[in-house]
């Protein structure tokens, strides 16, 4: 059962994102472009995703535990620090260089399109670098 409420989770993300655009990375870039051919209809995406997940987290977390698992288990940093300012700067560069974000590129693999190929490849080898080099610095 827990694997099909993924599935269809994923499924049900996958289809919003196709729907709105996201997938279509020209959409993506165009919100961008405020001098030029810009989309404003991202900021609707995320206001609607900001929303479902505003009332999501208030109903998910009004339970004693989650319906897969013993206990939840949420971030407990809340500082905001060099590295947490320096990944948000590379995802958002990332993001405006390829009109993907990973929840946006993961669906459009359906495309077939090269792109969307090469950006998937490119974030699984940045983040298996980014664990290298942060293993590396928490070494003894």
């Amino acid at each position: 059962m827990r694997l099909l409420s993924l599935y269809l989770i994923g499924l049900m993300f996958g289809i919003g994102i196709s729907i709105s655009g996201m997938a279509n990375p020209a959409k993506v870039l165009n919100f961008f472009d405020i001098m030029g051919a810009w989309d404003p209809s991202l900021i609707f995406v995320m206001g609607a995703g900001l929303l479902v997940t505003v009332i999501g987290y208030r109903l998910v977390l009004a339970q004693d535990a989650p319906r897969y698992g013993d206990r939840f288990r949420l971030p407990t940093k809340r500082d905001i620090d060099p590295r947490l300012i320096a990944g948000s700067a590379l995802f958002g560069i990332g993001w405006g260089i390829a009109g993907f974000c990973p929840g946006g590129a993961v669906p459009a693999l359906g495309t077939g399109r090269a792109g969307v190929f090469i950006f998937i490849v490119s974030l699984i080898c940045g983040i298996f670098i980014t664990k290298r080099i942060l293993h590396n610095q928490t070494a003894p």
